[in-house]
């Protein structure tokens, strides 16, 4: 073995040497462990204060407290459920339920109705269209401007003032009055399901697909059309299921009987309000940063992409949306936050969401504490749910160094 040692100053990969520890409040290590533990030491003083301070005051009162009362039969009526819903005979907690599904069927659709709506205002304000450009300006300065609260109650006085049902407005087979829009209802059959499950297969089979486009481009330059697959996977596809299982179509439209429709489906003055509120109001912002975020992209793009000869159509979906969308996504997570958390202004105008059915519980039960708690995590679980799904979804779309 050769006697020659190698030169430290060269050796690869050495690791930097350890700070030790010193017991000493010029240690920045040392002071940093101090200061946590005196902050989390104060958090969880001042949480025990206000802990043993309720509990004494409660019980001073002879107010009983726990979530016991979700076991018991609530006797809340609820104009409309989406699930089985009795109110001699489901209890409290069957009813919180029932108010965390509407409060999701009007924020669910109301994100999409609002990201599609405030997408075309946005694009439209940026459009050498004189007429179109300050109508959409008009819409956004306009909406913005007037508190949501006074949206919601226009609307609903609006629909309150649509005709009786005997002379409810006609469009086709839709009725507009007073008791809400009554629209055909198709009626599900086994077929239906069917097809709906090969739908699903379709946009998991989509999705591969698209995957091994993506990984066949990378590796050749070549990739092949995803689009044809798409439309054969997730339209024709549970067509052929639906037809072979007998292409059922049958739909149950409503009919007047008496004061009132009977059969197809409902949407309420109350839950229509919200949702038009919501969407046009939430929409006029969007609009903003859908707009910002096409203008944040460099006017080069435009240009080289004119120069390839590309129709603007083609150039706004292919080259700018693509990279504005790393610019809108985060924004545009404050607004779907804010649809969500807007909702609860339902109980000014009727519609039973999560916060009016648990104003009515903790009225009839009187645990306040539970009622509100109740409240705030739903809401907390709703708002980390989004904020995680468009986390993941920014993460996906951003640039990626190589």
């Amino acid at each position: 073995m050769s006697d020659v040692t190698a030169d430290p100053r060269f050796a690869a990969g050495r690791a930097a040497p350890r700070r030790r520890l010193r017991l000493s409040w010029s240690d920045p290590t040392f002071r940093a462990i101090v200061w946590q533990v005196l902050i989390v030491g104060l958090v969880g003083l001042v949480l025990w204060y206000l802990v043993r301070n309720t509990n004494q005051n409660l019980a001073a009162r002879h107010i009983a407290t726990g979530f016991g009362f979700l076991d018991r039969v609530a006797g809340i009526p609820i104009g409309e459920t989406l699930v089985p819903y009795n109110p001699a005979v489901n209890t409290y907690g069957r009813a919180l339920i029932v108010g965390v599904l509407n409060t999701l069927k009007v924020a669910v659709v109301g994100i999409v109705l609002a990201t599609l709506l405030g997408t075309v205002i946005g694009i439209g304000r940026l459009s050498s269209n004189w007429l179109l450009s300050k109508l959409t300006a008009f819409y956004v300065e306009t909406l913005r401007d007037i508190p949501l609260l006074l949206q919601l109650l226009f609307w609903y006085t609006v629909l309150q003032g649509l005709p009786a049902p005997r002379q409810a407005i006609r469009l086709g087979e839709v009725f507009l009055s007073n008791r809400g829009i009554k629209v055909p209802l198709l009626e599900i059959q086994s077929a239906h399901e069917w097809a709906f499950l090969a739908f699903v297969i379709g946009l998991v089979a989509t999705v591969l697909w698209n995957r091994r486009a993506a990984r066949q481009q990378a590796a050749t330059g070549v990739r092949p059309r995803v689009w044809p697959v798409a439309i054969g996977l997730l339209i024709g596809l549970p067509l052929v299921v639906w037809a072979v299982l007998g292409a059922p179509l049958t739909f149950e439209v409503p009919v007047l009987r008496g004061f009132n429709f009977q059969g197809g489906g409902t949407l309420s003055p109350e839950y229509f309000a919200l949702l038009l509120g919501l969407v046009t109001y939430t929409a006029a912002y969007i609009a903003e940063i859908v707009r910002s975020g096409i203008q944040a992209v460099p006017q080069g793009q435009w240009e080289a992409a004119g120069a390839l000869g590309l129709r603007s159509g083609m150039v706004l979906r292919k080259v700018i949306l693509p990279q504005a969308l790393r610019v809108i996504v985060p924004p545009m997570t404050s607004q779907y936050l804010n649809l969500t958390k807007n909702s609860s202004l339902a109980v000014a105008i009727g519609y039973q969401d999560i916060v009016s059915i648990a104003n009515t519980t903790l009225n009839q039960t009187g645990q306040a504490i539970e009622g509100i708690a109740v409240i705030m995590a739903v809401y907390l679980t709703i708002s980390l749910s989004i904020s995680l799904f468009m986390n993941w979804y920014n993460a996906h779309i951003a640039l990626v160094e190589r």
